[in-house]
């Protein structure tokens, strides 16, 4: 969200947006583990910026740390990009698709 509030115009609005479905994702790791996924969420949040570490995240196993190196967690980084490079190209294509039926008045 730090992206948009540097941008001009309307791109902040879909940088927001974009930065808004990314937090999608863990609430739905906390949610499917059975934990409450604002409260869970917003206590990592606040971990993360107390400490500056970017490998904190949602206790899945419920071991009692959100430290995921400590829970052996890793993701590589060509994984993570080309996850979020599919994720954006299937929105553009549903947006194309979206915009043809939207002109031919379906």
């Amino acid at each position: 969200a730090r992206a948009a509030d540097d941008a001009v115009g309307t791109d902040q609005y879909a940088i927001r947006a974009f930065a808004d479905a990314l937090d999608d994702i863990p609430m739905a790791l906390a949610e499917n583990s059975g934990l409450s996924p604002i409260a869970h969420l917003s206590q990592v949040k606040a971990a993360q910026l107390a400490t500056g570490a970017s490998h904190l995240g949602v206790d899945c196993l419920q071991v009692g740390t959100n430290d995921m190196k400590h829970q052996h967690v890793f993701e590589t980084l060509i994984g993570k990009q080309q996850q979020l490079l599919l994720a954006t190209q299937v929105v553009k294509m549903i947006l194309k698709i979206d915009d043809v039926i939207m002109n031919g008045n379906y």
